[in-house]
């Protein structure tokens, strides 16, 4: 279920027979992907790293993931079409020509990008994105500035960065542009259209 203020989310229990182990985000969108592509549900995945692992408090131990002290939560799914071929992500999708110019797109489920907390105010079971779509005409001194305090999630609110929480997204570029879906680049892409699939996985952390 969704989670809401006040009520409690995920419950006690290790992986289950099924699922899988992985190391990080990318493996865990490997998994997914080969099972949709099959026509199958993603199997449970067993968190040991990776953003999405950080931002629900895994902890990086594969004894726990298989015992009754690990914590099953559901997690929402993202999809996208770029330029109209389907891909998923867990924690993250970054689209840009380059950090220090033009425009730079992020849709996060997860809070964390490596060591950036990008987005504070995200949670991989709420049911939406957190969108941060950077204008391409911020200064070179601003954005300087925004990364020197994206360690602390002190980078917003800033004018030249929108800030939206989204179910869906759709976003055209001026020109391709390079995408990475949790840490992998998947190539160019004029259009992207996003959304969530609330609850679509299983983790356990």
């Amino acid at each position: 279920m969704t989670v809401r203020k006040g009520e409690a989310w995920g419950e006690a229990g290790g992986l289950p027979a099924e699922g899988v182990v992985v190391s990080g985000d990318a493996e865990a969108r490997a998994v997914v992907t080969e099972a949709r592509r099959a026509g199958e549900p993603a199997p449970p995945l067993g968190l040991l790293g990776g953003d999405l692992c950080r931002t629900l408090g895994g902890r990086g131990d594969e004894r726990r993931l298989r015992s009754d002290t690990g914590v099953r939560v559901p997690v929402d799914l993202c999809s996208v079409l770029v330029d109209g071929r389907q891909h998923w992500f867990v924690a993250h999708l970054v689209a840009r020509r380059g950090w220090w110019r033009g425009r730079i797109l992020a849709a996060m489920n997860a809070e964390f990008l490596g060591p950036w907390d990008v987005a504070p105010r995200a949670h991989p079971g709420d049911g939406l994105l957190d969108v941060l779509d950077v204008s391409p005409a911020m200064s070179l001194a601003d954005r300087w500035s925004a990364r020197s305090r994206l360690g602390s999630g002190g980078h917003v609110p800033h004018p030249a960065i929108a800030v939206s929480r989204r179910r869906a997204v759709q976003v055209d570029f001026d020109a391709p542009t390079p995408v990475w879906l949790d840490g992998e680049r998947v190539g160019d892409a004029r259009r992207l259209s996003v959304r969530v699939e609330p609850d679509a996985l299983v983790c356990v952390v």
